[in-house]
């Protein structure tokens, strides 16, 4: 059973950080790309980062670059999102999905095979 099970969302004050997991299980980690998206509130899904795990190529939404690394423990079939300089523009439900799409950019949200649960990252002010 394909599972990815994200996690290490909470509240936190502008400023401040956090770091999201994203546990994958079920598949062929090695041969994906793992994405990192975030939904607020009455707005469309969007891209965070994503990276292919093979060999390790991140990318990032402008918005976020410099502020999110996206990172993975390969063994432990984990993806990290490391989130710093949290604004209450960050408040939103992030997931991480699954794509065998690779290439030098991030899949579109069409293009992901796995979705998992969400997590809830809100950034109080």
């Amino acid at each position: 059973e394909v599972q990815l099970q994200a996690s290490g969302g909470g509240l936190v004050q502008t400023g401040g950080s956090l770091r999201l997991s994203c546990t994958a299980s079920g598949f062929s980690f090695d041969d994906y790309t793992i994405g990192w998206f975030r939904q607020a509130p009455g707005k469309e899904r969007e891209a965070v980062s994503c990276i292919h795990i093979s060999d390790g190529d991140t990318y990032y939404r402008k918005a976020m670059k410099g502020r999110f690394t996206i990172s993975s423990d390969n063994a432990k079939n984990t993806v990290y999102l490391q989130m710093n300089s949290l604004t209450s523009d960050d408040t939103a439900v992030y997931y991480c999905a699954a794509s065998r799409h690779g290439g030098s950019y991030c899949p579109a949200l069409i293009d992901y095979d796995y979705w998992g649960q969400g997590t809830l990252v809100t950034v109080s002010s």
